[in-house]
């Protein structure tokens, strides 16, 4: 597998109890909960459901897309939920199925984080060494800089070891410790807190230190806090490489060049333990609503999510090129723990052949949630993005999706 396509599927873009699998469920697969993700009715949803549908079935044909799965609702209301294509060949892909959520759980890591201030447990100025007094410049960087990615922690899904050892081993199980410890055997990009640079370091350890301030594990303190009050009833975390039942598969290239089957490719690289999440398109999309309309937060720490300052941050300097050291403006920017774009509160995780977007526009309470998987012709990049662009210009045409610049 080739550099190039290791990074564009880690990076964001702008970026332990093991499960029980019962031996009657396919290896890897564990049983999913009642209930589920439903299509809508092809004779109801009215003009709009019709025209997102022939978006979807278009941007599958051109992208070479395996699968799409489709959630749209405005005001909380659904307009249209579907899928088109296959899971595996000869099995129709449903919105029912699990996909692997990636960075959304890094926004839900932030929603914490800011939680936890609002109820005076911790400051986000407090520095990472009072939980974290291991880690290298802990005493420099701040809860704050973990979540807005303005630490200077070198990304490890960029040093070439870490990608010539992933692409060797996609099944490889990798811990917290040896994830942080490729990070900081690189020096600091900028003095912490004067410049932005996406790091999955940051997020990992900003799962560290929130199980320390709450002394609970990660994965009950999400679902306590975010998955939970959301009405998130499909999302789950992962201690291992299981999905539960029913599973959208995932496909891509391997180290051979030969395009095989990824879904239980190990994501423990990804972020925090606890916060390696899969869920079907329904709670994706109401994920993008309660996260884009501040339901989980107060007012005050729901400005601060979208606006905690990083807008001007993010310029070239002698030791941080412009391609890591992203440019962020008042249109553009990383808040904390979410992608903030014209308007739009929106994260976009991808991993080794899935792809998802989870966008929402306040002023038209219009939320959107897409998931995709490829085939062997697929464009690089995020192709859940793209349709979720197409979408949003049909919907919102004075206020569509764009691409973050680069």
């Amino acid at each position: 597998m080739s550099y190039r396509r290791v990074a564009s599927l880690c990076v964001a873009a702008l970026a332990a109890a093991a499960l029980h699998v019962p031996a009657a469920v396919p290896a890897g697969a564990v049983p999913s909960a009642a209930g589920g993700c439903v299509a809508t009715p092809a004779s109801a949803g009215g003009p709009a459901a019709r025209e997102i549908r022939g978006i979807v079935e278009q941007a599958k044909a051109e992208l070479d897309l395996r699968a799409v799965q489709f959630s749209v609702a405005v005001d909380g209301q659904e307009v249209v939920t579907g899928a088109v294509g296959e899971s595996r060949s000869g099995e129709p892909a449903t919105p029912a199925m699990h996909f692997r959520a990636g960075s959304v759980g890094i926004v839900y890591l932030g929603i914490v984080l800011l939680q936890l201030a609002e109820e005076g447990r911790v400051r986000l100025d407090d520095p990472v060494s009072r939980w974290l007094p291991d880690l290298p410049d802990g005493d420099r960087i701040t809860l704050k800089m973990l979540g807005t990615s303005t630490s200077g922690l070198h990304d490890y899904v960029t040093d070439p070891v870490f990608v010539k050892e992933l692409s060797a081993d996609p099944n490889r199980h990798w811990t917290p410790e040896e994830l942080v410890g490729i990070s900081i055997r690189h020096p600091l990009w900028y003095p912490p807190g004067t410049d932005w640079s996406y790091s999955h370091a940051n997020f990992v350890l900003l799962g560290a230190a929130l199980e320390k301030i709450t002394g609970t594990r990660l994965d009950r303190l999400l679902q306590e806090r975010v998955m939970g009050p959301a009405g998130l009833r499909q999302t789950r975390n992962g201690y291992t490489p299981a999905i539960p039942q029913p599973v959208l598969h995932a496909f891509t290239e391997d180290a051979e060049g030969l395009y095989v089957d990824s879904t239980y490719w190990n994501p423990s690289w990804t972020t925090a333990p606890g916060a390696v999440l899969t869920m079907d398109v329904c709670d994706l999309a109401r994920s993008a609503q309660a996260v884009g309309a501040g339901e989980l937060l107060s007012p005050a720490s729901y400005r601060l999510q979208r606006d905690p300052g990083t807008a001007g941050l993010g310029h070239a300097t002698v030791n941080c090129p412009a391609s890591v050291c992203l440019r962020q403006t008042r249109e553009a920017h990383f808040g904390v723990g979410v992608i903030v774009l014209d308007g739009w509160v929106m994260t976009n995780p991808s991993f080794f052949g899935y792809a998802a977007v989870q966008a929402y526009l306040p002023e038209e309470r219009l939320a959107i949630a897409v998931s995709t998987t490829t085939g062997p012709r697929a464009p690089q990049g995020n192709t859940a993005e793209t349709v979720a662009r197409r979408i949003s210009a049909a919907l919102a045409p004075d206020r569509p999706l764009t691409p973050f610049p680069r």
